[in-house]
Parts: C-alpha cells; structure tokens; sequence
C-alpha cells in the first residue's frame, strides 16, 4: 500500500482516454515515525501543487484524500509532534 501510486496525465494532452501523452506519478509517502511493516496506520502525504494530499493508511485506496495548502500541512505536522 505505501507504494502505491497515481498516474498524472498532462493537462494539455487531449480529453480522450485514446490521446497520447506523458503521464507521471506522485507517491504517497508515510512518516518515518510509522512502523516499518505494511500494516502499520499512518498518515501519508505526497506533494500536490501548491501544497499537500493527505490521506489514511489503513484505509488504502478507498481513503478521502484531503487537500491541504502548504501552511495548513505545517501545522498540521506541528500539532503532531
């Protein structure tokens, strides 16, 4: 699960599901402080424009995945210190 990733396609590629372009991937990251095994629950986050996804471990794929803007990401890890 913590290797999952999501594929992003360009935004000036074409709508179509057919329309060639180039993809690429951003991964979701957990916290140092997480147990090492794969099912350890944490927070994970990855970088998004402007600021920060963050999303539940233990829920994998089906999480919510909340925006955050860069100042809120950091007193969120602020506050979970």
């Amino acid at each position: 699960m913590t290797g999952f990733t999501n594929w992003r396609k360009s935004s000036r590629s074409g709508s179509g599901d057919d329309s060639s372009c180039v993809e690429c991937r951003v991964t979701w990251r957990k916290s140092t402080r997480s147990g090492s095994g794969d099912d350890s629950n944490c927070v994970e986050a990855r970088p998004q424009s402007g600021g920060f996804q963050v999303r539940d471990s233990k829920l994998g794929h089906d999480s919510p995945i909340f925006d955050l803007g860069a100042p809120d990401f950091r007193a969120l890890l602020t506050a979970a210190e």
